[in-house]
Order: C-alpha cells, then structure tokens, then sequence
C-alpha cells in the first residue's frame, strides 16, 4: 500500500477515488508507566514512556487505516494526516485518515536515471 502526505504520488496517477479512510487508536498507559513518566517529567527531557506509546499507537493507526483501505479496493492512500487528542486526561487518541485511492504507474512519468 502506497501512503503520501501529498496529493498526489510521483509517478503515478489516480484512477479511481474511493473515498475517505481512517485509522483510530485510543491508548492509555498503565499506572506503572504514568508514575515513572511523571518522575522523569521532574528531571526534564524526553518521556521514553510516552515516546514509545505514541510511536505504537501511530504504527496501530496506520495500519488500521490500511486495513480498511484495502478493504474499499485501494492501493494507495493519499493526504494522509495524523490526529491526536486527549481523553479523560489519562488516555490518547491517535487517528490516522486520508483519501483511499486507487493509483496506476504513469507511463508518461520519467523514469528513475531519464
């Protein structure tokens, strides 16, 4: 599956649109990760545990995004955008949308070393 935060996909042409697709995850992390995030957050810097949990959720948001992608018959997903927001202050929210698209190779396109 092709994935572009653009409009469009460099060589290549859309087809067919199949109209908008998303991806939502809501994530929250234990009391054990919230209480060492919050000692960390004392000292400053990065919060490792909320790192990896927002790197996970937006991987999980891709992927469902994909999934239902492929399920409208696309091949490619273009626009695409992340969303995040909180709820209830201990939970995020990750959604991953865009237009799901179906993309054929431009013959008229350069090729790679023209």
């Amino acid at each position: 599956m092709l994935i572009s935060t653009a409009p469009f996909i460099a060589g290549w042409k859309v087809t067919e649109t199949r109209g908008h697709v998303f991806g939502l995850v809501v994530r929250s992390r234990g009391l054990g990760g919230n209480i060492m995030a919050g000692l960390r957050s004392l000292g400053g810097g990065e919060i490792h545990e909320y790192t990896s949990l927002l790197e996970d959720a937006r991987r999980q948001a891709i992927d469902r995004m994909v999934q239902n992608a492929t399920m409208m018959g696309a091949n490619a997903v273009i626009s695409m955008r992340f969303d995040s927001s909180e709820l209830a202050g201990t939970m995020s929210e990750i959604v991953a949308y865009g237009t799901a698209v179906v993309v054929a190779q431009d013959a008229n396109a350069p090729q790679p070393g023209e």
